[in-house]
């Protein structure tokens, strides 16, 4: 069976920069499970994944702008320190803050007695990806995961 949407894919992958060694793997743990043309991945990785099948295995460069973007200026934001609970912040650190319109990773730029200043790009904004893919299953989804617009069992959610 083909990967199309509207189908259940459950895959292992590697990530990393073009070039560089890699960031995270899947290899030691499930295998990730998403429904297809519902955005739950980035755009190019979903791409490169089309058509194919079960037990295939794939590689490919994900330009930043199919992946999390372009990295954006002017997307920096002064946040009161409360919100970051009892966390020992530092310049550099990744962090994921509750908003209203739910979690989002920010980047900690400036740490100040009352305030901290944040950048509000994904941190993988403006990186060229390489994936390293292992397709292990493809299985039609259920109408109600198509509805819902996400995989619900193995690999996916409980509700």
């Amino acid at each position: 069976m083909k990967i199309e949407k509207d189908r259940v894919v459950r895959f292992h992958y590697t990530v990393s920069e073009v070039g560089q060694a890699p960031i995270e793997s899947s290899k030691d743990r499930e295998p990730l499970a998403i429904l297809v043309g519902h955005g739950n991945i980035i755009p190019g990785l979903e791409k490169a994944m089309m058509d194919k099948e079960a037990g295939e295995n794939i590689s490919v460069d994900v330009p930043a702008a199919e992946a999390y973007g372009e990295r954006r200026e002017g997307l920096g934001q002064r946040v009161p320190k409360k919100h970051f609970g009892n966390t020992k912040l530092a310049p550099g650190m990744q962090v994921v803050l509750q908003t209203n319109f739910g979690p989002r990773a920010v980047t900690v730029e400036k740490v100040g007695m009352s305030v901290v200043d944040v950048d509000l790009n994904h941190p993988m904004a403006g990186k060229d990806l390489h994936f390293d893919v292992e397709i292990v299953e493809v299985r039609e989804a259920s109408a109600e995961e198509v509805e819902h617009g996400h995989v619900h069992g193995d690999g996916g959610h409980a509700h």
